[in-house]
């Protein structure tokens, strides 16, 4: 395989994977606030945190190849992933002696990323507060993490913490129109929709929305997105609501949405967050809405525990007819 290939066959996300933090999307205030760290040499242990797919990953690694030559950067930079094992014996024998060895480059300090932290066991953060604390002068840690309360606050405390907040619309669009115009892929505006959606602000889940719905259908629609990750329709939704709300026959209403989750494919949970944004917009009495809402939670709650999502469809229909008798369905307005 030529290395012209290797590059085609490289999934979308890492092949525009950003490699200089000016071509970062998003977080200007982080990334300026990097920037000044390094021009004065006074990169602090690091800490990113926040959603998955809003550039911790990318930042860190922009950064390390901003500081070091790609000759340098394989003895200057220790990444371990979740994936690798990081457990107490890892942080104690792997991370120690790449932190506690000097390298005859004088290029600053070495870098160590541990991804995905919080997938670390208690005892592997507590041995990594020592080596952080002893090995300052050699070694700069940047740790990235979904989520804060993993870390223990001894951690959080010997480090710098940037949150990496999920990214706005208006920052995504104009790398994917970018990515889109590169790759020749047609996509409707309504498509591009779709993506944004769906991704609730994750940049690496547009991407490979993207490059899989292409792939399986060669036009980026809204109804090819959504079919191709097994979301619900809008239409589908809108037809699943009006048997709601309109279908006074319990049996034949059960049918109708059986029915449908076993021709398309759909999950009950999906179907649920779908109904739920819809329900929010009826102008129903007060009590009505709060006593739906309530329902269709603990409905949610015990599909995640594992219950039968057919007596799961029985309760929503039976709290939807309740509803209705409790309202007159003459006074609903979408």
């Amino acid at each position: 395989m030529t290395l012209g290939q290797t590059t085609i066959n490289l999934p979308w996300v890492e092949k525009y994977r950003p490699s200089k933090l000016e071509d970062l999307v998003s977080h200007d205030d982080i990334i300026k606030t990097i920037n000044q760290f390094m021009k004065e040499n006074q990169l602090p242990h690091l800490l990113f945190y926040g959603p998955p797919g809003t550039g911790k990953t990318s930042t860190i690694l922009a950064c390390a190849k901003q500081m070091y030559t790609p000759q340098q950067f394989n003895s200057m930079v220790l990444e371990l992933n979740a994936s690798d094992d990081r457990g107490i014996g890892i942080v104690r024998g792997q991370i120690l002696s790449f932190a506690s060895t000097r390298t005859i480059f004088k290029a600053g300090p070495k870098l160590i990323i541990l991804d995905e932290a919080d997938a670390m066991t208690n005892d592997a953060q507590n041995a990594l507060r020592r080596i952080i604390e002893k090995y300052t002068e050699n070694v700069r840690f940047c740790i990235i993490c979904n989520y804060l309360g993993k870390i223990i606050p001894a951690l959080q405390s010997r480090c710098t913490r940037f949150r990496f907040a999920p990214l706005h619309q208006n920052q995504i669009v104009p790398r994917l129109q970018d990515i889109i115009q590169k790759e020749g892929v047609k996509a409707s505006d309504d498509g591009i929709k779709a993506l944004l959606t769906l991704s609730g602000g994750d940049m690496r889940k547009v991407l490979n929305t993207l490059q899989s719905t292409w792939l399986a259908y060669r036009d980026v629609t809204e109804d090819n997105v959504y079919t191709c990750v097994g979301h619900p329709l809008r239409s589908d939704i809108n037809n699943i609501l009006n048997w709601l709300l309109n279908e006074n026959d319990f049996a034949a209403s059960f049918k109708y949405i059986q029915d449908l989750k076993i021709a398309k494919g759909l999950a009950l949970g999906d179907i649920l967050t779908e109904i739920h944004k819809i329900i929010q917009r009826l102008k129903l009495p007060p009590d009505v809405l709060i006593s739906l809402l309530i329902k269709m939670a603990d409905s949610e709650a015990r599909l995640a525990s594992g219950c039968s999502e057919k007596i799961e469809l029985a309760a929503l229909i039976a709290a939807f007819q309740q509803a209705r008798e409790q309202v007159k369905i003459d006074d609903i307005n979408v």
